[in-house]
Formats: C-alpha cells, structure tokens, sequence
C-alpha cells in the first residue's frame, strides 16, 4: 500500500498538465503594407482561403481572406472596413472551419455575407450548423432534369418553360425590370424554399425589394442574402456563395428550391477586383482569367442532388452594358447556363411587362420536361412572332399587300393576342396549367388559318 502511494506521488510530481493549443509566436505575422483595399503580411503560415483577423490599436479585429502570396509575402483582402489600422499590426490566423446556424427557423430571415442578420430581430437560430465550405457533387449522381417547375409567369411558363433542378440566366440592361420579375416568381413560384442574393446593388434597392416586391408573403418561405454594393468585394463574393450554401443546406433536406442570383455580373466584377488587386492581368475588357473559372465553380453547385432528393432550380441576373449580349460575363454565363431569358429595353418601351423578348429566349431542358404538343404550340408561336418582327416595316408603310402570304397574314392577325399573352399583372399569378391553356388558344386559331390556306390554294 505504501509502494503505491510513493509511485502515485512520484507520477503526480512528473505530470506536466496539457495546456490548450495556443499558436506559436512565428504563427503569428505583422502587416507592412496596404495599397487601396490589399493588405499585405509577413510572417504568417497560412494557405489561400485561410481566415485573419487584423488587430487594430484599439482592439478591434478585422476579418480578412488569404487571397495570394509572393514569396514570403501573403496578400489578404478584408471583409470588412479598415479604418484604424496601422503599419505593424498584427496578424492572426484563425480556424478554418467557419459557419452558421441553419434550420426551418432562417425562413423569413435577411442575413449579409458571413451570416450575420440584417433584419434587427436578433441572431440566427437553427438545429444545425453549417459549414460554408462547399461540398462537390459527382455529375453522375445527379438526378436529370425530367419535371418541370411552375415560375407563376404565364410566358415563362409556356415559351421558355424552366425544368426543375435548371439554371438559367435573366439577361436585362438597366431599368427593364429584372428586379420585378424576380420579385414575382419569388411570389408565385411552387418551390418549397426561395433564396435570394443580392449582391452588388444598391442598398436602397435592397431594402425596395424586401418591403415592395417580394413583400411579407414572399419573405415567408424565403431567406435573402443581401451585400450591397459599397461592401468590401470579399463579402460580395462571400454573399453569393452563402446564398448557394443556403440552398444546398434545404436542397439536402429534400426541398425543391429556387435561387434567385443578383447579379452574376456584379459577382464576377467582385472577383475582378480582387484579382486586379494582387497583380493578376487583365484579359477580356479588363477581366482576368480566373473571372472565368470562378463562375462555373458558382453555378455548377445548384442543380438536382440524387434521385428522390431535392432540387435547386437557379436564375442568374446578367446586366448587359448597353444592352450588349456580347459582353464578356454574358458570353460566358450563356455558354454556362442551361438557358436565357433575355429582357427586351424596346418591349419595355413600349408598355409591356415583363418585357421577356420571346424570340431570344430559350430554355435547353424544355424537350425533356414538356409533352410534343406543347413544344410545337411553342415553336408555332416564335414563328408567327418572328414572322411579324421580319415584315412590320412593310405593313407600317404600307407595302404589304393582304393575301400576299398566309403565314404573314396569319401573323397580323394573332399578333395583338401574342402580346397579350406576354403581358402580365404584377399581382398577377397564372398556372403552369393555366398558361399551356392559354398558349393553345393563341396559335390553335393560327393552325386552322393555315390549313385553310392551304387548302384553298389546292382547290
């Protein structure tokens, strides 16, 4: 008994208690230089994407990304405002793991890019933790797109019908109203779960879209991500990508979502300034290179998840400068996305809302999610539009004659119920059943006309 007492005394003098991790002083670095929104460090051991704090003379931190290094130098760029700080300031290395608290409770809620609310009522609450790292999926667990998804746009619905799990493009210039439609899908749409980004926009516009256009119905089953346009362009990119995370978190638990993206453009000019910043070239219109990697790593995340699971079916805004579908972000997005939906300025002009330009507009999974009748009553109606959009000037002047052509006439005829058709009230919601109704009583007139025709002249 003695013995084993001395040799429990003997341990206790020789046990060193552990004390919890701290980092090494090395670990730790001092910043040197700051050029407009680049911070530069030394001392730091960190990879890209790794998080810093910067600590100001007054104790404030200062969240800011790894985004480069050159030789011993790291390149962060902050999250935040960087008032205050001073050369030599400290730079410390913080865990990688970052997240937030999810659940049914983040419904109705607006939070900013690193998850912290906007709406003063208070932290997010949830069941579960979510990590903002992505989790790749392999493309061959994907489930196909196969079932088509009700928008509540009766021209969207029918012309450029949306399959669930697509992603498509809203290509618009300034002012043709994106945000509008935007609004009203989020309103209408039959998805369980709606999450919008705001990104880049102004902040007036932000608080516009919550409070007029999606409104208290709409807020209801939605979570908005917004970041408006003067933030730092690291939280608007964080934006964007939480606004992603968010809807794979409800797409996991099963729930058919929509994600709704403004913008994409502001989003890839983000990542241009931050890559300007740290020296990379400029290529395209000043856009560099790894502009036009970033966005397919954004937009390959939504889509199906596996057979029997849930969907994200994803609209991304595209501004065309100048109405210019050439421009760089536009021509990637397009090549990209699994469709477009291009807004038309002269359609807007003229009274017409949503002003949805129907002959430029194509949705590459309607075939595999609409029956052969609906897809030749589509065909049916591009045609009659474009064949009065190619003979309008004649008949404005007065050079067509009536009778000439059948088709023309059929066109001129139908044309007034054509843009009827793509007119929509704001307040306004129409049926997938609805709008496949209302399709067939526009161009079946069209179809008897031109049968008549036809056998008039073989008579």
């Amino acid at each position: 008994m003695i013995e084993s007492r001395r040799s429990l005394t003997a341990r206790l003098r020789q046990f060193q208690p552990r004390r919890a991790p701290q980092l090494e002083p090395e670990a730790q670095g001092r910043l040197t230089r700051l050029v407009g929104m680049t911070l530069e460090a030394v001392g730091l051991r960190v990879s890209v994407g790794h998080q810093c704090q910067v600590v100001t003379p007054d104790r404030r931190r200062i969240e800011a990304e790894v985004v480069g290094f050159c030789g011993e130098k790291i390149f962060l760029m902050p999250i935040q405002r960087i008032d205050g700080v001073q050369p030599g300031a400290r730079v410390v290395p913080v865990s990688m793991h970052q997240g937030m608290r999810v659940g049914p409770r983040l419904l109705g809620r607006v939070v900013n890019g690193l998850g912290k609310p906007l709406d003063g009522r208070g932290p997010v609450s949830g069941d579960d933790f979510l990590e903002f790292a992505p989790e790749r999926i392999n493309p061959l667990h994907r489930h196909p797109i196969s079932e088509p998804l009700d928008v509540g746009i009766r021209c969207i619905n029918a012309l450029v019908t949306v399959g669930r799990g697509q992603r498509l493009g809203l290509f618009a210039g300034s002012g043709v109203g994106k945000s509008v439609l935007m609004g009203m899908m989020t309103r209408f749409t039959s998805a369980d779960v709606v999450v919008v980004g705001l990104v880049g926009e102004r902040g007036r516009e932000v608080k516009e879209f919550i409070d007029h256009i999606l409104g208290r119905e709409g807020l209801r089953r939605a979570v908005v991500v917004a970041s408006p346009a003067d933030d730092a362009p690291l939280m608007r990119l964080r934006a964007s990508q939480l606004a992603t995370r968010i809807a794979e978190y409800f797409r996991d638990a099963g729930k058919n979502v929509l994600l709704l993206m403004d913008s994409l453009t502001r989003y890839a000019q983000a990542q241009r300034e931050i890559s300007l910043a740290i020296g990379e070239p400029p290529a395209t219109k000043g856009y560099p290179p790894s502009v036009f990697a970033k966005i397919p790593q954004l937009v390959e995340r939504a889509g199906n998840a596996a057979r029997g699971a849930g969907s994200i079916t994803a609209f991304y805004t595209v501004l065309t400068e100048g109405d210019d579908l050439q421009d760089p972000i536009a021509d990637a997005a397009r090549a990209i996305l699994d469709g477009h939906v291009v807004l038309s300025r002269r359609l807007a002009e003229e009274g017409i809302y949503p002003a949805v330009d129907v002959e430029a507009s194509i949705s590459r999974a309607m075939p595999n999610v609409v029956a052969g009748q609906h897809l030749a009553q589509m065909q049916r109606f591009k045609q009659l539009l474009s064949r009065y959009e190619a003979n309008k000037d004649l008949v404005n002047i007065g050079a067509y004659k009536p009778g000439a052509d059948p088709e023309t006439d059929a066109a001129l005829e139908r044309i007034e119920h054509l843009r009827d058709f793509v007119r929509q009230g704001l307040d306004q919601r129409v049926s997938f059943a609805e709008s496949l109704s209302g399709l067939e009583g526009v161009v079946a007139p069209s179809y008897r006309a031109a049968a008549a025709a036809g056998a008039t002249e073989s008579s």
